[in-house]
């Protein structure tokens, strides 16, 4: 994820997706932990207590989840519409490649590291497939080392994510 010297990029959408996790953690999950440990607290003894201990444990990680958030967010350069171009591979814009090997059309669209999700083909920029295909144009051919070994692709379509 992010750390201290790399800057996180976001485009509106993965800003939104991050934003609503932050609410939903500062307000249902925070409560919902503080009266797991009041729960707990009025069991009695907490030095055998797992169901405190547990409590305690998914609350520190809300509230870690919760400054790594805000700091994301606060920190992160947005991808504005406006800053994607079409005429080369870019972070916001969904690319259709052809595998060369399987003759098979696929769709991925370009993301920062913080919103990458894979089962959505939304990968990101730092990827080995994502780093290959930035910059490149319509009608290029990319040949990229992934773990499996050798994948080529020719790219077909360059757009605007979305």
């Amino acid at each position: 994820m992010a750390n201290g010297n790399r800057e996180t990029i976001l485009t509106p959408e993965g800003v939104l997706k991050l934003e609503q996790e932050l609410m939903h953690l500062k307000t249902v999950r925070r409560r919902e932990v503080a009266s797991r440990i009041k729960q707990a607290i009025a069991h009695g003894d907490l030095t055998e207590n797992s169901e405190y201990d547990e409590a305690k444990n998914e609350q520190a990680f809300i509230e870690g989840r919760i400054v790594f958030l805000e700091n994301l967010l606060k920190n992160a350069r947005i991808i504005d519409d406006e800053d994607i171009t079409t005429d080369v591979v870019s972070i916001g814009t969904t690319v259709k490649v052809l595998d060369m090997e399987f003759d098979e059309e696929i769709e991925y669209t370009i993301v920062g590291s913080a919103e990458a999700d894979p089962s959505e083909n939304k990968i990101s920029n730092e990827s080995p497939i994502g780093r290959n295909l930035i910059g490149k144009s319509k009608g290029d051919e990319v040949e990229i080392t992934i773990p499996d070994g050798v994948i080529k692709y020719k790219i077909l379509e360059i757009n605007k994510k979305g």
